[in-house]
Order: structure tokens, then sequence, then C-alpha cells
């Protein structure tokens, strides 16, 4: 998953990772507290840069509707945190899906990178009303090192950052006003290895503890709620659809509570969501 704000954003690395059910259906996912040791960039284009993109993975065992996520940022010291004023997120599968395999990569691996490009169907976005957020103030907060600039293609990649930093640690809560339903999977974010780009390395990624750091590794902080649906269809195949209504009728005690639960605004918009999770 990439989250993209509308301002200068250094997205911050985490303390400790876990990923537990909190109950039956229930899916929470998270990677803890910011500890400090790194910011990395995530800007959109236009004035003050070029575009910046980090990204971590996580794992989905079985299909899911993620409704929420949480993510920690800093931001410039005396920036209002009302300057975040729009919010936007991307998930992507895992190279080689989605990816171009015939070019030369301009990096030293893409094993375990995000994929080229993301998955469109699975894009939110404030400005059209398919999220919502809530950014909120915690505390001034310093990190040890930065990523910003030194995001260059191989074999100039290993800069070591461009050390400390203090800002305004922002912490953003999301609602998906289109849940994201996702079948069983690997996808950005892992609690394993942190990953960015700008738009000069595009369509590649680097290791942002491995190749610019060195010698190291990083997770980057953020939260993920949802439910689970055990019995749903598989993607693909013909009864997929039928399969899912089925399997969300017997957990949640109807079609009608199915979206209630979810948070799709209505039944149609649920059964949207069906038909993009099954490829129809």
């Amino acid at each position: 998953m990439r989250m993209r704000v509308s301002l200068t954003t250094l997205t911050l690395a985490f303390a400790v990772c876990f990923a537990t059910p909190a109950w039956a259906d229930r899916f929470s996912f998270s990677t803890g507290s910011p500890d400090g040791k790194l910011g990395a960039l995530s800007r959109p284009a236009g004035s003050q840069g070029l575009e910046t993109e980090t990204a971590d993975d996580f794992v989905l065992t079985q299909a899911t509707v993620v409704s929420g996520a949480t993510i920690h940022g800093l931001i410039a010291t005396g920036t209002a945190v009302s300057s975040v004023a729009r919010v936007e997120v991307e998930i992507y599968h895992v190279f080689p899906l989605d990816s171009d395999t015939v070019r030369t990569p301009s990096v030293p691996t893409r094993v375990n990178s995000p994929s080229d490009v993301e998955i469109d169907a699975a894009t939110r976005d404030s400005s059209d009303d398919t999220l919502s957020f809530i950014a909120t103030q915690i505390s001034t907060f310093t990190v040890l090192n930065t990523v910003v600039n030194g995001i260059n293609k191989a074999p100039t990649q290993t800069t070591h950052g461009e050390g400390p930093a203090t800002g305004e640690q922002v912490e953003v809560d999301i609602t998906f006003n289109s849940p994201l339903y996702l079948p069983a999977g690997h996808y950005f974010f892992r609690p394993e290895q942190a990953w960015i780009r700008n738009a000069d390395l595009a369509p590649d990624w680097l290791r942002i503890g491995t190749d610019i750091i060195g010698g190291t590794t990083f997770n980057m902080t953020f939260s993920l709620t949802g439910n689970t649906i055990p019995e749903a269809g598989t993607p693909g195949q013909a009864n997929c659809h039928g399969q899912t209504v089925s399997a969300m009728a017997k957990e949640f005690g109807g079609i009608d509570a199915s979206a209630s639960t979810l948070g799709y605004s209505s039944v149609d918009a649920l059964q949207d969501g069906i038909r993009v999770f099954c490829g129809q």
C-alpha cells in the first residue's frame, strides 16, 4: 500500500510489528508505533519537487474487506495540521505482477518490491470522496535519519540518507468510504522492508535500508482494520459472486447487515465491490 498526502510528509518507521485478528470476522493489522529511526518522503507531484512514494507491504491469508487505515507522518515545524488537505491510497501487487519484466531495471533488485503500477480498482482518494480522513497533530518528533531527495539509480543508490530531522508528528486516520475488498495475497506493505521511488526512478523501486542507507532494513508505521470473509468465492470463477454473497449473508446475518458492517454506503455499493473482487 502506498499513501500520499497533499504536502511534503515524512512517513515514519516503526518500533514493533504484529498482526492479529481481533475476533472471528474482524481483521486488524498494526506495525506498532514510530521509533524515530527514519523518516521517508511522501510527496505529490507539483511545485515542491518530484512525486515521491514510500511503500511497505502486508499479507492477507483470506479474502478481506479493509475499511480503514492509520498512518503516522512528520510535517515541517510550524505547518498547520489543516494543511493535510488530501489523502490518496494505492495498493500494489508484488513484482513481477503488473510489471514490465522485459526491460532492464535501474536498481539492484526488484525481488519482493512493489509492482510497476498500482491496482487501479483499489485506489482511494479523498478528492473523489472514496475515502475520508482526520489528521491529528501529536507532538514535536525527531528522526535520526531521512530519505528525501537522495533516491538514485544504480550504481549511485547508496547515499546513507540525509541526516536527522525534527517536525510535527501527525496521525492520519482513514476511512474507506468505498472499502477495499481484496483476495488473499501479498500486497504492499509487509513488515520486513520498506521501499521508495520518485518520478525519476519509476517504475523501479529502491529498498530504503539495504540500497539507500546500507546494511539495515526499515519498516513503516501503519495499521489496517476490516473484516475477513472466510468462505468468499474465488476471483475469476463463475460462481464467485453468488458464493461471496452467500458467505457474507452467513457471516453477518444478511446482505443488508453485511453492507452496514463492512462500511458500504448501500447494498448496491456492496454488490459493486463484490463484482470488482470477483473480476466481473
